[in-house]
């Protein structure tokens, strides 16, 4: 099972469908980092990745909003949302492998936190991947 789809998923779903309220986020330019620790039989170094995007009024109020696309071959198991953050179980597979993803996000207004856990099994082993999300906002778009 390939890391890049199983980072991307780590990180990939902060979907915001079924709120009654927007959530607790100021529109603007964000940045967003990552970082993923394994934990396994064969020793990987930890990764990080970021990115920015700007998010706009109308992004939050969508039922559709999401930071990040949803990767092919994942499915939502579970998925509370409030104006304060979401939670959310999935499982993907690929290549013969599988993952179950645990993650929790925070919306504090001009940040966000949360975390997300791994769990796969796939032809390198049982692995255990534990990955922390920040983001904050910077400005304007």
């Amino acid at each position: 099972m390939s890391f890049r789809p199983l980072l991307a998923a780590a990180v990939l779903i902060l979907p915001l469908t079924a709120l009654a309220e927007s959530p607790n986020i100021v529109p603007g330019q964000w940045q967003f980092s990552s970082t993923t620790s394994v934990k396994g039989d064969v020793p990987i170094p930890d990764q990080t990745d970021s990115y920015q995007e700007c998010i706009v009024q109308g992004d939050l109020d969508d039922a559709d909003f999401q930071f990040l696309e949803v990767e092919e071959g994942c499915e939502l198991l579970e998925h509370n949302v409030s104006a304060d953050g979401v939670d959310y179980k999935m499982v993907c597979r690929a290549e013969g492998g599988e993952a179950n993803i645990d993650g929790r996000m925070d919306f504090l207004g001009e940040r966000v936190e949360g975390n997300v856990n791994i769990d796969t099994e796939s032809p390198m082993g049982q692995m255990q991947l534990e990955t922390t999300i920040e983001g904050e906002r910077l400005g304007d778009c």
